[in-house]
């Protein structure tokens, strides 16, 4: 109306938005940009030789292969974990329910440090399963079992927190319709459930194996740190850089700055494809709205 001030949003005045947008590009470049510099540049700095010496390092490449090895089982049993919960929570009604969201949230809100310890006291000798353990002659603590259920522990909630807000906002229509017409269980999660939730699983996958390569706290409780047999990458890396091989260290870890980017351009290229809490819930599949005779699913 004529005479009526128009209000300014914050952001709206030239030097103000300048200066936010100046500001956050500069931090951008000093606390993230700058350390990855770094890192690629040391890792290069004694050449292309000395680089390639240290990554073929026996030690660096049984590093590499524990951590690979270590993802290759833990994020396999925390994507299990992660779709059975969020199935849980969000198709079924049950005493407690939230009582289990928050056993799902406890990793996040746990020192690494204190779950390696907790580590520790169940599966060492003085644990709580230690002395079974010892007379199986079962080997957990300081060796792969060890680091295997340390970073399950850590990574634990990654799938199932991006799984339960996206199958609460999608309900519980399309499961019910499909097991009224006959559908078994395995059938309807393959044929109706998986396909609405197959980015956002992917995109709980992605950040889940990332943290696991990139565990450290944990780890180092519940491998002993032995060089060449229980060091995962990130405990070689401070192994090399306290022994003062820094071209060594940082060659080492350039490949876990590697790993993160191309994490970090799955996770762009996932978000793109509608994955996590931004997809919207998927209209009904071909399966439940064409359908044979007799009223079962194909």
């Amino acid at each position: 109306m004529a005479g009526r001030q128009t209000q300014v949003r914050v952001g709206d005045r030239p030097l103000v938005r300048r200066f936010l947008i100046g500001g956050t590009v500069l931090l951008a470049l000093i606390l993230l940009a700058a350390p990855l510099v770094v890192i690629f540049a040391q890792a290069f700095s004694a050449g292309w030789q000395a680089y390639g010496a240290a990554i073929l390092h026996p030690d660096t490449r049984h590093a590499i292969g524990l951590t690979v090895l270590t993802a290759l089982i833990a994020v396999p049993v925390n994507t299990a974990f992660g779709v059975a919960a969020a199935w849980s929570v969000t198709k079924f009604d049950f005493p407690l329910k939230r009582l289990l969201v928050v056993l799902i949230e406890i990793p996040f809100s746990v020192s690494p440090i204190v779950a390696g310890v907790a580590t520790l006291f169940v599966y060492g000798l003085q644990g709580l399963f230690g002395s079974a353990l010892q007379d199986a002659d079962i080997q957990v603590l300081f060796a792969l079992p060890g680091i295997v259920l340390a970073s399950t522990f850590v990574t634990a909630p990654f799938v199932a927190r991006e799984l339960i807000p996206l199958m609460q906002a999608q309900g519980r229509d399309l499961e019910e319709a499909a097991t009224s017409l006959g559908a078994g269980g395995w059938r309807t999660f393959r044929r109706v459930t998986l396909p609405n939730i197959r980015w956002a699983l992917l995109y709980g996958i992605v950040l889940c194996n990332a943290r696991v390569m990139g565990e450290f706290g944990a780890v180092s409780v519940v491998s002993g740190n032995i060089r060449g047999q229980t060091n995962t990458l990130p405990l070689h890396i401070e192994l090399l850089y306290h022994d003062y091989q820094t071209a060594g260290a940082f060659a080492a870890a350039s490949v876990l700055t590697v790993l993160a980017l191309v994490t970090l351009g799955l996770k762009v290229w996932l978000e793109g494809r509608g994955a996590g809490r931004r997809r919207r819930p998927a209209a009904a599949p071909p399966e439940i709205t064409i359908l044979p005779p007799g009223g079962l699913l194909p």
